[in-house]
């Protein structure tokens, strides 16, 4: 197939004006000189060349008619219609690659879009920081301890986490580990949602569980009882859809390591349009997302539903220069705004934002990450955060909202399934002492279990109290 007037990537990265018979792009010729933020420093260019022209040739791991329809859920959010969770690992591993650690994040996400799909009364769109979460910017390029300095780890596709030269040496072939790791967890999710595993009777079932050992079980248990009720009325009315019994998920990652996303991108052989078919919801983050920078001439280019960070420092003039570069068209699903601003400035530095966009009348999705703005080092220099900040931002965005009647449309949390001990707070009183006994991230403090179905509760009964 051969098409003409591709979108092009401005300077260095313009697109072929004739694409080959092939939905392959010929991304290595056409990689900039120009540096690009958070990029690795790989110290082989003859073996990254190698790995990213095979996976140039490896299956998508996603299709384009699946971002399609995302986009499509997306657009209902941009109209209020629907709220959207996001949520998963802050750092995916190849070791966390497994069933078991796939299962235990797929059921947490799962619970928790029960409780706000009852309390928000629209459907929940699902989508996991999964399948692809394997590149981490970071701060500062090396870490230094007890004296000697070597590269930061950057995720498990870049360079290892044990702090030993070997290990923090950044690694090409590691890009391929992650596509294979991607794919079993794309695959395992896939089966978990359409066998039979996600049966709303069964998650609730779970849900009840959650509510009986929890500490705060009794303020969730009427909310749990009305949810029963509902199903109760459902069974006795004969109504047994298909969606009771699976559900739609989609997956998303940060569309950090250039060379991995040039390289899965793709074609579209209906179209004619290109798609990152690394994930169905590539974001930019706030330390990539300069205008004119090559993260952002990347999303650009891509049809795929796109989100991008936003921090307390972005102001109306920036946000919407931003907005007419990533969705020109205005096409509604599109385009995602995901703000990350801090429990004590969200009041403060969000409204201005909100009403610059309404007034423009740009189709976006309004979501929040309380996670990013709230992280906070111990005295030990141990990261963490306390799950009462998450909720004030939380309550914030959802006041600011309100304010302005326009819709927030959704949340975008860091958790992991298992019962770990990374930040404070919650039902089971979680204290800067007890986070030695199960610190496991390889980056940033993640929700454990409990705690993010304390922060599923509390938005239910938010939206509940809207209502009434």
């Amino acid at each position: 197939m051969s098409v003409t007037s591709t979108p092009s990537l401005q300077g260095n990265f313009a697109f072929p004006t004739e694409l080959p018979a092939t939905d392959r792009l010929p991304w290595r010729e056409r990689w900039p000189e120009q540096p690009s933020a958070q990029q690795p420093d790989w110290p082989d260019a003859d073996r990254l060349a190698e790995v990213t022209d095979e996976l140039s040739g490896m299956p998508p791991l996603v299709f384009a008619g699946e971002c399609d329809l995302l986009t499509e859920r997306l657009a209902a959010v941009t109209r209020g219609e629907a709220f959207v969770l996001q949520g998963g690992d802050c750092a995916e591993t190849f070791a966390g690659s497994n069933a078991t650690a796939v299962r235990a994040k797929l059921r947490t996400l799962l619970q928790m879009a029960v409780v706000l799909t009852y309390g928000a009364t629209v459907p929940v769109v699902k989508i996991g920081r999964m399948a692809g979460q394997f590149g981490k910017p970071r701060s500062k390029p090396t870490e230094t301890r007890d004296g000697v300095e070597l590269p930061a780890y950057r995720g498990d596709a870049v360079n290892g986490f044990d702090f030993s030269p070997q290990a923090r040496r950044p690694d090409p072939g590691r890009l391929l580990r992650a596509y294979h790791c991607s794919a079993v967890t794309l695959n395992l999710c896939r089966a978990f949602t359409t066998g039979g595993y996600a049966d709303l009777r069964q998650v609730h079932a779970w849900n009840h569980d959650f509510v009986a050992d929890s500490p705060a079980g009794q303020r969730y248990e009427r909310l749990a009882g009305d949810i029963d009720r509902a199903l109760a009325f459902m069974r006795a009315c004969g109504t047994d859809p298909a969606e009771l019994h699976t559900v739609e998920f989609y997956s998303s990652h940060e569309a950090l390591l250039l060379d991995y996303e040039y390289a899965l991108s793709r074609v579209d052989s209906r179209t004619g349009k290109i798609y990152d078919t690394s994930t169905h919801f590539p974001w930019i983050g706030e330390r990539t997302r300069q205008l004119g920078g090559a993260h952002l001439e990347f999303a650009k280019s891509i049809a795929n539903p796109v989100g991008v960070k936003i921090g307390p420092g972005t102001t109306p003039e920036d946000l919407l220069v931003l907005i007419r570069q990533l969705n020109p068209d205005r096409i509604p699903g599109k385009l995602t705004l995901i703000t990350r601003m801090g429990a004590g400035r969200i009041a403060e530095v969000l409204p201005p934002l909100v009403d610059a966009v309404a007034s423009d009348g740009a189709p976006v999705a309004w979501i929040c990450d309380p996670m990013h703005g709230n992280t906070f080092e111990t005295q030990s220099g141990v990261k963490t955060r306390h799950l009462d900040a998450v909720l004030d931002e939380v309550a914030g965005f959802f006041a600011v909202h309100r304010a302005k009647g326009t819709h927030p449309g959704g949340i975008h949390i860091e958790f992991t399934g298992d019962n770990v001990t990374e930040c404070t707070g919650g039902s089971f009183e979680l204290a800067v002492d007890d986070l030695h006994q199960r610190y496991e991230t390889a980056c940033d403090p993640r929700l454990n279990r409990s705690q993010a179905l304390d922060l599923a509760f509390t938005v239910a009964e938010s939206y509940r109290s809207q209502e009434t």
